[in-house]
């Protein structure tokens, strides 16, 4: 069982002021396999004076010494890869290749972005006999989710240090094992004393610390759409910068014109990845009226051959649920879908018969849903799938944009000028035709209460840089 009780702050690995110790839950066999400790108010105070001190020596470092420090991270990054895919398949059951290929590389491929964007970034533009500045915006208050826990500390702490703020991360409690060989990195690398801390610690306590302490200037949250509107309130007081990545209920328009087998299989594999747990998966699909019949076939049989077991095993392609929380949330929304009339095409409540231990939940369809429902309007987080016939190009539209979300869309079609066109009519962050996914060098982020703000690549800057024109610098 991993130790991880201490905290990382102004450079060195510490314990806790008040030693609060916390069970980690391996979601595959529901045993203990770390024990962490609950931070306090006063932990994360220390780890933001940290941060705020040195703050006035980072923040004035160059853009070579920047990007030398990021290609240290890489070389270690590299080194530690293993064992953070090992520890994200220990804290959240990611089956071994996604674990390996998806989850542990996203954290690397952060840090190299953030190295080539900042080779060529400008931080100085010129106005005539006036210059704009761009500058770092000072301490950073990172709270970061369990679903993908390196890709979003990646996405955060990788721009932060590329134009020279200091931070505090507060990775989830849940999943928090990854976070702490992140941690290793950054000491291994030399990112130099207070400008990387990291406390463990629950949102009631240690997120609202963070997000309401007066020497923290921006908050970047990634999480529930509730949790994210309780870091802005606690951050509104002392009016610091809040960005955020929040919930989904991504549509998934699937046009009369489009290779059906293609489209649904695509979309269904799509959405059981990471077993339903990301905020931009396609959970709405909606399928032509008179097409429906035939797409339920082909869900089904995509279904039953998805392999749901032990993440270690080889030939699993869908692990756990990360938590029993999650697991009973799950099951409550599945009934309530069977209650509410939708029809069942497969899986339903329960684990799949040969799990008898572990939060596993069968891959789930419903269809012939209308957008009322409540399986239609939340978001589950799980590999629960939601379809919804439409009758015209209009209707499905408006079905795809009705909803308090706006993070992602996905377009299928054999016509390319087409789904532009559809796309272009869709309230989303990022739309995706005929399943094209963007590298890191693509912003992401929502429109509505999927948040505000853009992470990843140039556009991931922006929310750590604060803007001072000074005129008359020419003359």
């Amino acid at each position: 069982m991993r130790d991880y009780h201490q905290f990382y702050i102004n450079g060195e690995w510490v314990n806790p002021l008040q030693p609060n110790s916390f069970d980690v839950i391996n979601p595959a066999t529901e045993t203990v396999c770390a024990q962490i400790s609950l931070g306090s108010e006063e932990d994360i105070d220390l780890a933001v004076n940290a941060a705020k001190l040195a703050f006035e020596s980072f923040s004035k470092t160059s853009v070579n010494e920047r990007l030398e420090l990021l290609k240290s991270c890489v070389e270690v990054y590299k080194k530690y890869y293993d064992d953070i895919a090992d520890a994200i398949q220990e804290e959240m059951g990611a089956p071994s290749k996604l674990a390996q290929k998806s989850q542990a590389h996203t954290g690397l491929g952060h840090l190299q972005e953030a190295a080539r964007v900042l080779e060529g970034f400008e931080f100085e533009e010129d106005f005539g006999a006036h210059r704009v500045f761009k500058e770092p915006i000072g301490v950073c208050g990172l709270i970061t989710p369990w679903n993908w826990p390196v890709n979003q500390i990646g996405c955060k702490v990788a721009p932060a240090l590329a134009v020279g703020c200091t931070m505090v991360l507060k990775p989830s409690e849940i999943a928090p094992l990854s976070a702490y060989i992140w941690t290793q990195v950054m000491h291994e690398a030399g990112v130099p004393a207070g400008v990387f801390n990291m406390v463990n610690g629950d949102g009631a306590t240690a997120g609202t610390a963070l997000s309401s302490h007066p020497d923290v200037d921006m908050m970047s949250f990634t999480g529930s759409t509730r949790a994210g509107s309780l870091v802005a309130q606690n951050a509104a007081p002392t009016v610091k910068r809040v960005t955020q990545e929040l919930g989904g209920k991504s549509p998934n328009i699937i046009l009369d014109d489009a290779d059906l087998e293609k489209a649904v299989t695509g979309g269904l594999l799509h959405m059981y990845n990471n077993t339903g747990q990301s905020c931009n998966a396609p959970s709405r699909m909606l399928i032509p009226a008179d097409m429906l019949a035939e797409a339920e076939s082909i869900a089904k049989r995509v279904s039953d051959n998805v392999v749901v077991g032990d993440p270690t095993a080889e030939g699993v392609t869908m692990g756990p649920v990360v938590s029993n929380v999650q697991f009973d949330k799950i099951q409550t929304l599945i009934k309530k879908g069977i209650e509410e009339g939708a029809k069942l095409v497969c899986g339903g409540p329960g684990r799949p018969d040969e799990c008898d231990t572990g939060y596993f939940v069968r891959p789930t369809v419903f269809s012939d849903a209308n957008n009322k429902m409540t399986i239609a309007r939340e978001e589950i987080f799980g590999p629960v799938l939601v379809m919804i016939p439409y009758r015209t190009e209009e209707e499905a539209v408006e079905i795809a944009n009705d909803t308090p979300y706006g993070l992602a869309g996905y377009i299928q079609s054999s016509d390319i000028n087409r789904a532009r066109a559809v796309a272009s009519r869709i309230r989303a962050g990022n739309v995706h035709i005929n399943g094209a996914s963007g590298g890191y060098d693509v912003p992401f982020g929502g429109f509505k209460q999927s948040g505000n703000g853009r992470e990843w690549g140039s556009h991931g800057f922006t929310d750590y840089l604060e803007i001072k024109a000074v005129e008359g610098y020419a003359s």
